[in-house]
């Protein structure tokens, strides 16, 4: 099967990989379904704290991925990080690299942190970042939520810093919104990401068209055009 580079495939992951042989990729970064119903009710957010977000009943997240699906993510790469391995232990080998993302949320009803399992051997890792409701790290430059479960970009761009070498090619099976895919187009690593969804398909192309960290997005999450650049590479850097 041949892959073109820097693609997003509107295609189940587990027949994608499949058709891949051993170690194709350096690195595979994604967040899998958490098996939560994060989105049973098509609204993400507290009651009373601020209006929920609508992102439409998802059933994506009934459960976690198949056994099947994970033989398959640590027979195509070399290397992975999986987000939410806490809930995915029957299928994950004991590491002693996790990641923590410390979301800096105040209330007890979301979590303070996600957990992501690594193949690393290496020590915990964590990363600080706000990512809470409509609060984040950057107001000035805040990513507009496409995703019930979507990751920030600049949580991408540190993990690849921290694990990736250059001349990796990055795998992300579970796309979703193209966090992790976007991450490694503004730091210049080749990728392919997979997608089931249709329209979250649409959304990753939309967010890859960027050329360069330059003409990435504009304030209040909205995405620039080549006609109205505005240079955010000291953001995109850190």
């Amino acid at each position: 099967m041949e892959i073109q580079h820097n693609q997003i495939y509107n295609e189940d992951c587990l027949e994608f990989m499949k058709k891949l042989p051993d170690n194709y990729f350096d690195l595979i970064i994604t967040d899998p379904p958490y098996g939560i119903d994060v989105c049973k009710t098509g609204k993400v957010g507290i009651k009373g704290a601020s209006k929920p977000k609508e992102y439409g009943v998802c059933e994506w997240d009934n459960s976690i991925p198949t056994e099947e699906c994970f033989k398959e993510m640590l027979r195509v790469s070399k290397n992975q990080i999986i987000f939410g391995g806490n809930y995915m232990t029957q299928y994950l080998n004991p590491s002693s690299c996790w990641i923590v993302w410390d979301k800096d949320n105040q209330d007890s009803f979301f979590a303070d942190c996600e957990l992501a399992w690594t193949s690393f051997d290496k020590a915990v890792r964590k990363f600080k970042y706000r990512w809470w409701g409509m609060l984040q790290e950057n107001m000035k430059w805040k990513e507009k939520r496409l995703h019930p479960t979507q990751k920030p970009v600049p949580l991408g761009r540190w993990i690849l810093n921290k694990f990736a070498k250059e001349g990796d090619l990055i795998f992300d099976p579970f796309a979703g919104s193209g966090s992790f895919l976007v991450a490694c187009k503004q730091l210049g690593f080749k990728f392919v990401g997979c997608e089931i969804n249709k329209d979250y398909v649409e959304i990753c192309k939309r967010r890859l068209v960027q050329q360069s960290v330059d003409d990435f997005t504009l304030p209040n999450g909205n995405f620039a055009t080549q006609k109205s650049l505005i240079s955010v590479k000291e953001e995109f850097q850190k």
